[in-house]
């Protein structure tokens, strides 16, 4: 009986360095795995989380629920509207005392894009209101940013500019 292999007089050395050479790339290929995926289950759940959180924004925002904005946004929150910057309170201060509100506002389909406990919306809305005693429709486009932390996600960034007709 001969040896299966020998390498300068050493038998079965090549069968080392081979199974030597798959354990490291398996290890390899294990540890970086994790950092190679597409979009998982986690990203699904965290696109209908942040979903469902625009749709509670536009609500409160329409009813003037600022408990409920409050609970959105987080409390270093830049919003960009009109080219200004606003900070949460401005913003809470100006929904709790805005006079004419939308009668509708209706989201139009989102982007949403996750990038681990980070997530970006795109998207537009029409909102529909009288003013002097006219039917008055404006659209938006917005840009969102949402971090989670702590268990939940806040809206930490966002901007939003009319659309030109």
């Amino acid at each position: 009986m001969q040896p299966r292999s020998t390498t300068a007089g050493k038998p079965y050395e090549n069968d080392r360095i081979f199974v030597r050479t798959i354990g490291w790339w398996l290890v390899l290929v294990c540890a970086t795995s994790p950092l190679i995926r597409a979009q998982g289950p986690a990203d699904i759940d965290a696109a209908t989380a942040i979903r469902a959180l625009e749709h509670e924004w536009y609500e409160a925002q329409s009813h003037n629920d600022n408990r409920a904005l409050d609970l959105i946004f987080d409390n270093a929150l830049v919003y960009i509207e009109y080219g200004s910057l606003v900070s949460k309170g401005d913003y809470l201060l100006r929904v709790r005392s805005a006079k004419a509100q939308p009668e509708q506002i209706v989201m139009e389909p989102l982007m949403v894009r996750t990038f681990g406990s980070t997530v970006i919306v795109i998207g537009s809305y029409r909102e529909t209101t009288v003013k002097h005693g006219k039917p008055w429709l404006r659209r938006w486009r917005f840009v969102d940013t949402w971090v989670y932390e702590q268990g939940h996600w806040m809206l930490v960034a966002a901007a939003a500019a009319p659309l030109l007709k």
